[in-house]
């Protein structure tokens, strides 16, 4: 069996890592249930995620490393970026593409970003393969870093099903009005100020659920009433996993008009919770949302479409049904042991077997 470091300067915690973290401990967790060892290499829950903390954290990884033996190295995003060992076999694994992230972002957020897309950049050129969650991540790398596609390969992110079912089982039903659910770091880019002017065009008896923290939620919280929805809509801030699970069994629909996304678990969340989506026509959605089967697409600034949509699937609970048990069958293919024997063989040093071979290209695409 083999033995793989990860790195990730992301803090381990839902709070402070968001989606990164989530997708990050997931797959560890399913590389370790298929008897490997995983080492990973992580800051403090509260360290943050500034670019000084970041780069402190990688040049102190960079002593500890030398003094590790390991068959492999995953590094996320820009971490590992000042490692170089003949050694071990170095995997650059994307989980956003800090450059594209940039673009939605302004002032000081938009300067941090671009300053770690730098160190990302450089950390992806000096990697032996690239890995990222999706077909338009790995056009972003292409477009901002230069780096050609033939080198990039495509391994969606998971999500542990039956974890996720044995939650939903012992989550507590609630009756009450419909509930429209949205889970997310509240970052602009994740249109929540849409969601709310398109939930006020809404008029039947329904309410909005937000789950999530980030610099937007006092900005939002005043939309909320500046738009005279306040006691229609919860901000829930960040709630524990048994927590979550329930706010999604006891939703309707799942709402999120993102404008920039490079994969998006809240998706897989909401399938396999068999709920219809509602998002955002752009980015990484339209390869996890199939449009008109799982959910419905719309432009992420069209809160005039959105509200009739949101409107149409409140209204009709056999589309609802319909496309909940579809997107229920659709997120089957993102079960965390499919993804984790995936990741692993485009890891190239590992056979079903469980012996080493050298590295080769596989296919690049999911």
């Amino acid at each position: 069996m083999a033995h793989l470091i990860f790195l990730t300067s992301t803090p381990p915690s839902v709070a402070e890592g968001s989606g990164t973290w989530v997708g990050i401990s997931v797959l560890r967790n399913a590389i370790r249930a298929m008897g490997h060892e995983v080492t990973l290499i992580a800051p403090s829950a509260a360290a943050g995620k500034t670019t000084l903390s970041r780069i402190l954290f990688n040049i102190r990884a960079r002593s500890c490393l030398r003094q590790m033996k390991a068959d492999v190295l995953i590094g996320f995003d820009l971490d590992g970026v000042f490692v170089r060992s003949a050694k071990l076999f170095h995997v650059a694994a994307v989980k956003g593409v800090l450059a594209d992230e940039a673009r939605f972002e302004h002032g000081r957020s938009r300067l941090a970003l671009t300053v770690q897309a730098r160190l990302e950049a450089r950390h992806l050129r000096q990697a032996d393969r690239i890995i990222t969650t999706s077909l338009y991540s790995s056009e972003r790398i292409s477009q901002f870093y230069g780096v050609s596609s033939a080198q990039i390969f495509v391994v969606p992110e998971p999500i542990d099903l039956q974890a996720w079912q044995n939650a939903l089982r012992t989550a507590p039903q609630e009756n009450g009005p419909l509930r429209v659910l949205s889970v997310a770091h509240l970052y602009p880019r994740k249109g929540v100020d849409t969601l709310l002017h398109a939930f006020a065009r809404v008029r039947n008896e329904s309410v909005l659920r937000i789950v999530g923290i980030g610099p937007e939620r006092q900005r939002l919280e005043h939309l909320a009433g500046e738009l005279a929805i306040a006691d229609r809509v919860h901000f829930l801030g960040q709630l524990s996993f048994k927590a979550l699970v329930a706010e999604y069994r006891n939703a309707t629909v799942f709402a999120l008009p993102t404008s920039q996304e490079g994969f998006g678990i809240v998706f897989l969340e909401a399938m396999a919770s068999s709920l219809p989506i509602v998002a955002g026509r752009a980015a990484a959605v339209p390869e996890v949302v199939n449009e008109g089967v799982n959910g419905f697409l719309v432009d992420p600034d069209d809160h005039q479409t959105l509200a009739q949509t949101l409107a149409r699937l409140l209204e009709k609970p056999e589309t609802r049904r319909a496309m909940g048990s579809a997107g229920f069958a659709r997120v089957c293919q993102y079960d965390s042991p499919i993804v984790a024997r995936r990741f692993l063989d485009l890891v190239g040093v590992i056979t079903t077997e469980g012996t080493k071979r050298s590295p080769s290209p596989p296919s690049p695409l999911w």
